[in-house]
This record gives structure tokens, sequence and C-alpha cells, in this order.
């Protein structure tokens, strides 16, 4: 039954309305107006029927962007988790005694050290990098 469904999905490809090139260059024209790698895949999904970016193209959003200079200095997703620790150190200046709180932040600084080991390894953040409050603060403004 998965062969079924696969060999569907491998027909269904070409969906989309849009050449390979209008499609990069719309991620060029969306990533120029300020919309993260993420919130491109949803409004070429939403918008223009795009099901899945690679499949179209061959390619990734990132390595579009990439060609284009137009990635961010951090990685998305670690700098997503670095907004919720601001907001939650934030959260826990004002509540000192919110424990669940205080919990839900060290779960995320141990992602955060987690992802920057990975994105070290990666020469996505530079070598000598390490996650403070004070720095991740800066790093949201």
């Amino acid at each position: 039954m998965a062969e079924k469904s696969k060999a569907k999905a491998k027909e269904a490809v070409a969906s989309s309305a849009m050449t390979r090139q209008e499609l990069e260059e719309q991620v060029v024209s969306l990533a120029n107006a300020g919309h993260s790698p993420s919130s491109i895949g949803i409004i070429l999904r939403d918008e223009h029927g795009v099901k899945d970016f690679r499949d179209e193209t061959g390619r990734t959003i990132q390595s579009v962007l990439k060609e284009n200079n137009l990635i961010g200095e951090m990685p998305e997703d670690l700098l997503n988790l670095i907004r919720r620790s601001v907001v939650l150190f934030n959260h826990m200046t004002k509540n000192r005694h919110d424990y669940s709180a205080k919990h839900g932040y060290e779960l995320t600084v141990s992602k955060i050290r987690r992802l920057t080991k990975y994105y070290t390894k990666k020469k996505r953040i530079p070598h000598g990098w390490a996650y403070t409050p004070e720095q991740a603060a800066l790093l949201v403004k």
C-alpha cells in the first residue's frame, strides 16, 4: 500500500504552474521582503500551490538563499530558541517563584547548547560562540 502512495507522490511532482526559475526568483523576492526560510515555504505552499519546493526544483530553499547571499548569520531554529529563552528569562525575573517556567527555560537553554555544538561543527556559527542571557537579549533586539 505504501508503494502506491509513493508512486502517486512521484507522479504529482510537477503540480505547480511555475517553472523552476520562477520559483527560485519568488524565493529570492520573498527573502528580500524579510521572510524567513520556513515562512517562504509556507507562502509558496499556500499562495502558489507548491507542495514541496525541493521536489519541484531539486534544491532546498536554504541552498537558493545561500547562492544569493540572503541566508542569515544565525540559523533560524537556533534564533527561534534564543527568542524563546529571552521571553522566558524576562518572565522569570518578574515571577521568581514560577518553577515550571524555570524548568522550561532550562530545557530551552539545553537545546540551544546542543544546537550550538552542532552548528559549530558545521561551521554555521563562529567556533567560540557560547550562549549567555545578555548576548541572547542583544541578538533578539
